[in-house]
């Protein structure tokens, strides 16, 4: 008994460590993709375009390896202007993502709602500092329980 603890143990650690070099990889990747989204939405339809616009980032990031963030949020003083930080593991996972049908349900039952969009790329300064701000996410949702 004792020797199987040692090797869910080390088991463990392993897996960690391994989930930790292929974050790692992912985003200190030359190919990561960024963009900003910026949205004006008609006041009329802001609650509907939120809820689904809501549905749609969790399910991106949930289902789709490649999607490393989909995050909206909207200007304080200024709700019906939306932003979203979109952060792709690569042009493939960009691609790939245009594709799901989460993504397809959001563009076409939105549509009427969006009264303008812009789409910018962006590139990071510091590419280096990415995988720092997923660590202290990891390590404050850590000190949370």
């Amino acid at each position: 008994m004792k020797l199987l603890s040692i090797f869910l143990a080390i088991f463990v650690i392993f897996l960690e460590n391994s989930c930790n070099d292929m974050k790692q990889k992912v985003l200190n990747s030359d190919e990561m993709m960024i963009r900003m989204s910026e949205i004006g939405v008609d006041s009329v339809y802001l609650n509907e375009y939120l809820r689904i616009l809501k549905e749609e980032s969790e399910a991106s990031v949930r289902l789709e390896p490649g999607v490393i963030s989909i995050y909206p949020m909207f200007q304080k003083e200024n709700p019906t202007e939306i932003r979203i930080l979109e952060i792709y593991a690569n042009k493939k996972a960009y691609e790939s993502h245009l594709q799901t049908p989460h993504f397809k349900t959001y563009k076409t039952s939105t549509l009427n709602m969006v009264k303008s969009l812009k789409l910018i790329d962006m590139e990071p300064i510091d590419k280096n500092s990415m995988p720092n701000i997923f660590k202290k996410l990891d390590q404050t949702e850590i000190q949370k329980k």
